[in-house]
């Protein structure tokens, strides 16, 4: 019988995107041994190309600021809301919350390898091309089968394992941890363009979200870029698109020019790049953690674009697990569900209410309201940034009654 190659480490994270960057840093960082496997080659594309605000303060902890600062991303200083003749903007640098002013628009090909790139050069051995087969979670550690691009297999052996792997979800397809979203299924038809945008009341440090003029629920992203080019893209129930995929480019630029206030943003574009699609891609898992592991980012759940909130997420999801584990390997004895699982939820279930909310159309109306207080603005942009663990702003303490007061009010005939 052959023997199996056997190698021993004290930490695995499968998967090197931006959770899995950050997270292996960090404990690095602080003095573990750290291997990360990754199925794919980077650079490879990705979506989830505007990032909030609290974004940059996981990559500041993890020492990776300068390198992003210095890569001529595309700076965004908020976030504006397009529908119909209905303008609204709000600015990163004007929140309740603390927090870095802007942030930056990135295509993830080049941002996530700079980041995995940072964590090699910190000394974060990140293997390429590799894929997890299989695990044992049995066992007194755990162990990971892992199969190389040639078909040869070795396993490795680990104190602890952090799931970054993102929509691949190792972990939970492995372990039958995954569980069914309580969002209805949505699919996504976008593409990169030249966008050739001239009109001076475009602003090319926000992202642009564009509300259908008539069916509230189907929204477009537009995501400037440095050098001229966007990510543009629409979202919709499933039903929506019903008889119009079997040709992407002509079904995202259909819902377009259905979108007079947005095809005239882009009148000028060249649409030089096929449209792709994913759908269903809302998605939960019945636990966070289990003996041995903790899955991060996308790899546990994953709610909705509309409020480009899946990277942040999964920054503070590796933030909050390193320092778990880092403790854990210190020997001190931790509790991830009241350290880990709890806190990161009271910030992913206030993202989901004002998704929720968006497609409601609550939230929209107190985007689009125009007589708000400005402290509740900057409430609200607060959370636009990304910081919704930020229990001081009441409209993350208690976001339902907040919201549901607020939409009330907005609803009024006399407000």
């Amino acid at each position: 019988m052959s023997t199996v190659e056997m190698e021993r480490r004290q930490v695995v994270i499968i998967g090197a995107g931006p959770s899995g960057a950050i997270a292996a840093a960090l404990l690095k960082r602080r003095g573990h041994d750290v291997l990360v496997i990754e199925r794919q080659h980077f650079p490879r594309f990705s979506i989830g190309e505007s990032l909030l605000s609290h974004c940059l303060d996981f990559v500041e902890e993890a020492g990776m600021l300068d390198a992003v600062n210095a890569a001529g991303f595309q700076r965004k200083n908020g976030a504006a809301f397009a529908w119909g003749e209905r303008y609204s903007a709000f600015d990163f640098g004007d929140t309740f919350s603390e927090g870095k002013p802007t942030t930056f628009q990135v295509q993830r090909a080049d941002f996530d390898k700079l980041l995995a790139d940072q964590a090699a050069l910190q000394g974060v051995e990140i293997r390429y091309g590799q894929a997890i087969a299989n695990v044992d979670f049995t066992l007194a550690k755990p162990q990971l089968g892992v199969q190389r691009e040639d078909g040869s297999e070795y396993r490795v052996e680990a104190d602890f394992v952090l799931d970054a792997s993102g929509y691949g979800r190792v972990l939970p397809r492995l372990l039958d941890l995954e569980a069914p979203s309580n969002f209805p299924v949505r699919q996504a038809v976008f593409t990169h363009i030249e966008d050739r945008i001239d009109g001076p009341a475009f602003d090319r440090e926000k992202i642009l979200i564009t509300t259908h003029p008539s069916k509230r629920d189907v929204w477009f992203w537009t995501i400037p870029f440095s050098g001229g080019r966007c990510s543009v893209g629409v979202v919709a129930a499933a039903e929506h698109f019903e008889g119009r995929t079997e040709d992407l480019d002509a079904c995202l630029r259909g819902f377009i020019n259905e979108t007079p206030s947005l095809a005239g943003v882009l009148q000028n574009a060249v649409w030089d790049t096929p449209a792709r699609t994913i759908g269903g891609y809302s998605a939960n898992v019945k636990t966070l953690h289990g003996p041995g592991f903790a899955l991060l980012g996308n790899a546990a759940e994953f709610l909705d674009p509309v409020f480009s909130s899946g990277v942040t997420i999964a920054m503070r999801s590796a933030s909050m697990a390193a320092g778990v584990l880092h403790r854990q390997l210190q020997g001190e004895s931790v509790d991830w569900q009241s350290e880990f699982a709890e806190p990161l939820k009271r910030g992913v279930d206030t993202f989901r209410c004002y998704v929720e909310g968006w497609y409601a159309g609550t939230f929209q109306d107190v985007i689009f309201y125009t007589e708000g207080s400005a402290d509740i603005r900057r409430m609200i942009s607060s959370i636009l940034a990304g910081y919704a663990w930020d229990q001081r702003n009441p409209f993350v303490s208690e976001p339902k009654r907040r919201l549901r007061m607020l939409s009330e009010i907005c609803a009024s005939p006399t407000s």
